[in-house]
C-alpha cells in the first residue's frame, strides 16, 4: 500500500471519530452547565494550540520522520478524547479539549507534507482534495453512527467518547506503516524564516481567517444554537451528516474548480457568508439543512484552493510554510468561538451569524480588489 493511500485510510478513520463525538461536545458541556461564553472558551481552548504548534511541527517535518510525528498525534488524540468520558466539570473539558488541539496539530501538517512530497504538482490538488474527501467521508459517517448509538442503544455521551477514542487508536496501524519507510532530511534547516513567506499572501490569510473563524463557530457553538432552537441531539448528528454530504460532493468537483480558480474562490466566500445568513433565520430542521448544505461547499474547497496557491509558489523547506499555513487556521478557530461566544451571551445567540454574514461581504470585496494575488499564473 503506497504512502498516499495510507494517509487516506488514516483520514477516513480520524474523520469518523471526529464526526461521531465532536457534535456532542457542546451538548455534553451544556449538560454540565456551560453557558455560550463557556462554549466559546472550550472552543478557544480546543483550537489555541493550533495557533502555535503546527508551526513547530512544520519545522520538524523538514528533519524528522513524518510517520512518527503523525503517530504521536494519533496517540495523544485517542487519549484526550477518552479522557472526555470522565470529565465532570467545565475546567476539565477545557483541559481535555486543549489536548485534542495539540494532537490535531500533529495530524494535519504531516499528512499534507506526505501527500505533497508523494505527488506531482499536476496531481497535488486532486490528491489533497481526495485526502479531505476521505476525512469528510468519515465526518459524514461518524454522526450517523453516533446518532444510531444514542437513539437505539441509549448509550451515554461518555460511552460515545470512549468509542471514538478506540476508533482513532486503530489508525495507528497505518501511521506506523508510514514511519517504516519514512525518509528524513537531516540537513534541512530548522528555520522559521521560510514560514514568514506566508506573509507574502495577504489575500490567502484574509480568506483563511474568515473561513476558519466561521468554521470554528460552526463546530464549537452551532450545535448548542441548534439545540436551543428545538433540534434534537439525533437530528443535530443528522445535520452534520448532511453537512458531510455537501462537503464530499464539493471536494469531488475540485478539479473543475481549479479551471475557474478566481470564480471558485469568490463562490467559497459567498457560500460561507450566505450560509451564515440562513443560520440567522433558521428555526426548523429544513432551514438548518439548507444552511449546512450551503456551508458545506465553502468549508471544503477553500482548503485545497488556498493550499495550492502557497505550495505552487514555494520551492523548498515547505514544511515550515505548511506549519504557518495551518497555524493561521488555528488563529481563526481559537478566537472565533471565543469572540462569538461573548457576542452570543451579550446580544443574543443568533446575532453572531448576522455579523459573520456582513464580514463575509467585506472579505468578498477585499478579495475582488486584490484578485491578482490569488491567480496561479
Amino acid at each position: 500500500m503506497n504512502k498516499v493511500t495510507l494517509v487516506y485510510v488514516i483520514a477516513l478513520i480520524v474523520g469518523f471519530s471526529y464526526g461521531m463525538h465532536n457534535p456532542i461536545v457542546p451538548l455534553f458541556s451544556k449538560d454540565l452547565g456551560a453557558s455560550y461564553f463557556d462554549l466559546g472558551v472550550i472552543g478557544f481552548a480546543n483550537f489555541i494550540p493550533y495557533m502555535f504548534i503546527p508551526l513547530f511541527v512544520g519545522l520538524l517535518l523538514d528533519r524528522f520522520n513524518k510517520g512518527l510525528l503523525l503517530s504521536l498525534g494519533l496517540v495523544l488524540d485517542s487519549v484526550s478524547i477518552c479522557l472526555l468520558s470522565v470529565a465532570d466539570s467545565i475546567p476539565q473539558i477545557i483541559i481535555f479539549r486543549t489536548m485534542v488541539g495539540v494532537a490535531h496539530s500533529f495530524f494535519w501538517p504531516p499528512c499534507e507534507s506526505i501527500i505533497s512530497q508523494s505527488t506531482s504538482p499536476q496531481n497535488r490538488v486532486k490528491a489533497i482534495s481526495r485526502f479531505m474527501a476521505f476525512f469528510v467521508a468519515g465526518l459524514m459517517i461518524g454522526p450517523l453512527i453516533g446518532s444510531f448509538l444514542l437513539e437505539h442503544f441509549d448509550v451515554s455521551y461518555r460511552v460515545l467518547f470512549q468509542v471514538a477514542a478506540f476508533v482513532i487508536a486503530t489508525s495507528l496501524i497505518s501511521s506506523l506503516m508510514l514511519s517504516k519507510d519514512g525518509k528524513t532530511t537531516r540537513n534541512a534547516m530548522m528555520s522559521i524564516a521560510s514560514a514568514k513567506h506566508l506573509i507574502k499572501f495577504p489575500t490567502v490569510i484574509v480568506i483563511l481567517l474568515f473561513s476558519s473563524v466561521s468554521f470554528g463557530v460552526f463546530l464549537a457553538i452551532l450545535p448548542a444554537f441548534m439545540s436551543e432552537r428545538s433540534i434534537s441531539e439525533s437530528n443535530i448528528e443528522l445535520l452534520f451528516f448532511v453537512f458531510g454530504i455537501s462537503r464530499l460532493v464539493s471536494l469531488l468537483a475540485s478539479n473543475f474548480l481549479m479551471k475557474k480558480f478566481l470564480i471558485s474562490i469568490m463562490f467559497v466566500i459567498i457560500s460561507i457568508s450566505a450560509g451564515m445568513l440562513i443560520l440567522f433565520y433558521s428555526h426548523s430542521m429544513v432551514e438548518f439543512s439548507i444552511a449546512v448544505l450551503v456551508l458545506g461547499f465553502g468549508f471544503s474547497v477553500y482548503f485545497p484552493l488556498t493550499f495550492e496557491i502557497i505550495i505552487r509558489k514555494t520551492k523548498e523547506n515547505a514544511g515550515a510554510l505548511i506549519g504557518a499555513y495551518e497555524a493561521t487556521f488555528g488563529i481563526g478557530w481559537a478566537f472565533g468561538p471565543l469572540i462569538i461566544g461573548v457576542i452570543a451571551n451579550s446580544f443574543g445567540s443568533s446575532v453572531p451569524y448576522l455579523i459573520l454574514f456582513v464580514t463575509g461581504l467585506f472579505v468578498l470585496g477585499f478579495v475582488f480588489l486584490k484578485r491578482k494575488q490569488v491567480m496561479l499564473v
